[in-house]
């Protein structure tokens, strides 16, 4: 698509913005909205801000794992149309005129406004590149994770406002377009969760039924494993090992941006990503350093799977000693009996089964005996070597194609940030393109 620029232009008088349209207004934050702080609301909903969807409610996602308070009285209320920001996160994006009423952290900062304004219009100008850069400029902090927005200097920002009509034409175009570029987005989306579902689908069949299409086989007489070929043996996964166990927290660990040889890595849950191998930590600790049974070391080439909570069941390996903490399970395979990467497909591919061997109560628990008690149907080691081989292989196409997929949704992203960059800040004039 084709875009125009605006007849004139003027200097904004700030350098991260540049050059804005002759007749478009620049107002300080302050002068449209004023900080509030509504409490004593503990049965609202409790809401977050997210840098790609805005102001949404707390549960409707699952990858939010910040706890709540169990005291929600400081929790602070949100009206629509009030400016909520995460103020640890709004150099990230974490900043949004709500759409719905709930409640945020203490830590928020909540803004109410002053006067009308078309609020879509100020949601995606106070989101677009330009502002969130400058949010960086206005948050300090020791760390980059740890950054607070300074309040006092971000009210101090000039908005820009075209009129009323121009901001309305600037939003309905920006919703047509963007709607085109989620639909994109989606469609990808959808692609890669059938490309990892076709995934497990190859998985599941090699590390179950085996290569041979044409194998004898027998009923293996576990009921969700069904006929299984009738050389393998199926076995409990304690009999395979040389133990299971299980991590500990120990009382001294650095992040991973402070540390020496002498450091090795200290897994959680959150390190667990979409790569079986789990090669950096975030945190790392000194065993020299640590006194008492409070750190477990893991030798290396052993399999880690994690025993509790939402990612019950999610495995991974690693090639060199490490720690982890309790709620991570790990073993070392037998060589004599069983390939690591075997194991590691096999309780990927049964993850339902593994999850339902778990603890049924509030908080799911698979604890050491009953993770040594999950079935396995095991070939002998050289078709465990044949299966691997072919996983891996199939792996590297899955992997080449989803990471295809990847890379469009993020070039889609790019754009859409793009446009509204564009648009709210007067670089291109759309005035003429809205349907």
């Amino acid at each position: 698509m084709q875009f125009k620029e605006y007849p004139s232009y003027k200097n904004s008088g700030v350098e991260w913005l540049g050059d804005v349209p002759s007749d478009w207004e620049q107002k300080p934050i302050w002068s449209l909205f004023k900080r509030v702080k509504r409490t004593n609301q503990p049965d609202e909903r409790l809401l977050s801000v997210y840098r790609d969807y805005g102001v949404i409610p707390k549960d409707s996602r699952d990858d939010n794992h910040n706890r709540a308070s169990e005291d929600l009285t400081p929790y602070q209320l949100v009206r629509p149309n009030d400016l909520v920001i995460n103020k640890m996160k709004a150099w990230q994006g974490s900043i949004a005129i709500s759409e719905i009423q709930g409640i945020v952290s203490p830590a928020y900062y909540i803004y109410t406004p002053k006067k009308d304004y078309h609020s879509k219009y100020i949601h995606f100008l106070i989101r677009s590149a330009y502002y969130i850069q400058s949010y960086k400029n206005y948050s300090k902090g020791i760390r980059v994770n740890q950054w607070d927005l300074e309040s006092e200097s971000f009210i101090h920002i000039n908005l820009l406002l075209p009129t009323i009509n121009e901001q309305q034409k600037i939003v309905s175009f920006l919703d047509q377009e963007t709607q085109k570029i989620d639909t994109l987005i989606a469609k990808q989306e959808k692609l890669i969760e059938l490309l990892e579902e076709q995934r497990k689908s190859v998985i599941s069949h090699a590390v179950t039924k085996g290569l041979d299409p044409n194998a004898p086989m027998k009923d293996s007489g576990v009921e969700w494993l069904g006929d299984v070929p009738s050389h393998w043996e199926v076995v409990k996964l304690r009999w395979i090992t040389k133990g299971i166990n299980t991590g500990g927290t120990p009382s001294i660990y650095l992040p991973t941006v402070d540390y020496d040889a002498d450091y090795i890595d200290w897994f959680t849950p959150s390190d667990f990503k979409g790569d079986f191998h789990l090669r950096n930590s975030q945190k790392k600790v000194n065993p020299q350093a640590v006194v008492g049974n409070d750190l477990k070391i893991i030798p290396e080439n052993s399999l880690l799977l994690i025993g509790i909570g939402a990612t019950l069941g999610k495995v991974g390996y690693i090639t060199d000693k490490a720690s982890s903490n309790q709620q991570i399970n790990y073993l070392l395979p037998n060589k004599n009996k069983a390939e690591l990467i075997f194991l590691i497909y096999y309780l990927f591919a049964c993850n339902q089964y593994v999850k339902n061997m778990a603890s049924a109560s509030t908080l799911a628990i698979l604890n050491q005996q009953k993770m040594g008690d999950i079935l396995v149907s095991l070939p002998n080691l050289p078709d465990q070597k044949k299966i691997v081989d072919f996983l891996e292989f199939e792996n590297v196409k899955f992997n080449d194609l989803i990471s295809k997929q990847q890379a469009l949704i993020e070039k889609l992203k790019e754009y859409r940030a793009s446009i509204i960059s564009h648009a709210v800040t007067g670089k291109i004039d759309v005035r003429e393109l809205v349907a």
